[in-house]
């Protein structure tokens, strides 16, 4: 099946309103599991740090499908990101 520049606009359009969906929880995790860390070694228990990481924002409890979650998020995009790689056919 051809895919023209129609489908490569939409594709793209899709793709730029995606992203920030997907990189505001991911950036979210890696960064406090990765200052949970550092701080951790300092001899500082940041506990609220483990929590944002797990799923759990104040009274805001996601941790039963956080991880799915994310793990999704990572499929979407990549396969999103994957899709604007590959060249329509002329």
């Amino acid at each position: 099946m051809k895919r023209g520049p129609g489908l490569q606009r939409q594709a793209r359009r899709l793709h730029r309103w995606l992203v920030p969906l997907a990189a505001a929880p991911l950036l979210l995790t890696a960064l406090s599991g990765s200052l949970y860390s550092v701080l951790l070694e300092q001899g500082i228990d940041a506990f609220w740090l483990l929590k944002i990481h797990t799923g759990r924002f104040g009274c805001l409890n996601l941790e039963s499908f956080y991880p799915a979650l994310l793990g999704l998020l990572t499929v979407v995009i990549t396969a999103s990101g994957v899709t604007l790689l590959i060249k329509p056919r002329s």
